[in-house]
């Protein structure tokens, strides 16, 4: 057996400064600290988080007052910020970047009077954030039935924009057809799919043709995650998304067979790791590490930890 090692893979800069954020929190106040939603979309993630004393709620009514609360990295409605503000929590904001950069385009556009058609996954936390920036001047589009829904007429002002774990290639597909029939859309300056995503699709990508079979670390309501196993699908490959090894099947396995493992962006290496060792020691495999783009990319933490590290 082989394993080709797929790079890039695991946490995106995002996901590090979430999980560094919390950390720090707990190092910094102790438990417990509130985070609103999960940290990340990571099952053994929040687990570990939770045995520190880490309390994961999806109504900010179930903070105490005056208590630490975490916004993570998916982003919340600014409903949600003034929520914390009447309850005087101490509101740590550790939304991603790119996922702020999203919200900011939201506003923009909503303030020069496009309605915005977001593309995304309902319900999906980052969406529902993203939604909650706009309400009146935004609607969301899962796929090319919903486009040839939109009730909109041919020469309406419309933008559109990407909830940021997409797979690529359908955020293109849905594009293209809003373009087609609203030729005049607008769009961000930049695209709205993170690089990370954007990157661990890559390296799916290209790599899938030399393999097997395809093992995503990830958890089932990690978007990035799925998309991974999903791409990898696409190409005709049998994808398994795992959160960890204890959850892998020998019979999805042959001894001659070349296994790719990648991990979405939310995944701890520890998992990639671990599967790689028992593959090692069922099978004999052998590992190559195979480098498609290198990242170096790397966000500060939140400014409300950085100010009280100056002040202190």
């Amino acid at each position: 057996m082989k394993i080709i090692l797929a790079n890039p893979r695991g946490f995106c800069a995002g996901v590090n400064m979430a999980i560094a954020t919390l950390e720090e929190a707990l190092r910094r106040f102790g438990p417990p600290i509130y985070v609103y939603h999960e940290i990340v979309h990571n099952r053994p993630i929040v687990e570990r988080f939770r045995a520190q004393g880490v309390v994961f709620v999806n109504d900010v009514a179930e903070v105490p007052e005056g208590a630490v609360l975490l916004f993570s990295a998916h982003g919340v409605a600014p409903e949600v910020r003034r929520q914390a503000a009447a309850r005087r929590l101490l509101a740590i904001d550790a939304t991603c970047p790119l996922v702020t950069k999203v919200h900011l385009e939201a506003i923009r556009f909503a303030r020069e009077g496009y309605t915005i058609i977001l593309i995304g996954h309902a319900g999906h936390d980052e969406v529902v954030g993203t939604m909650g920036e706009v309400p009146d001047h935004i609607v969301l589009v899962e796929d090319l039935e919903d486009v040839q829904a939109l009730p909109f007429p041919p020469e309406a002002r419309l933008a559109y924009l990407t909830q940021t774990t997409l797979s690529v290639d359908e955020a293109k597909v849905i594009i293209d057809a809003l373009k087609q029939r609203y030729p005049q859309i607008v769009g961000p300056n930049k695209d709205d799919i993170c690089y990370a995503t954007q990157n661990r699709q890559e390296a799916v990508r290209e790599l899938a043709h030399e393999a097997d079979v395809v093992l995503v670390l990830g958890s089932q309501n990690s978007s990035n995650s799925q998309r991974l196993a999903e791409l990898a699908r696409a190409l005709g490959k049998p994808a398994y998304l795992i959160d960890r090894v204890t959850e892998l099947q020998p019979d999805w396995f042959r001894p001659e067979d070349t296994v790719l493992i990648t991990a979405g962006a939310s995944a701890p290496e520890e998992n990639v790791q671990d599967c790689v060792a028992y593959l090692r020691s069922r099978f004999g495999a052998k590992v190559e590490n195979r480098t498609v783009r290198e990242e170096h990319v790397s966000f500060p933490l939140p400014r409300e930890l950085r100010v009280l590290t100056t002040a202190s």
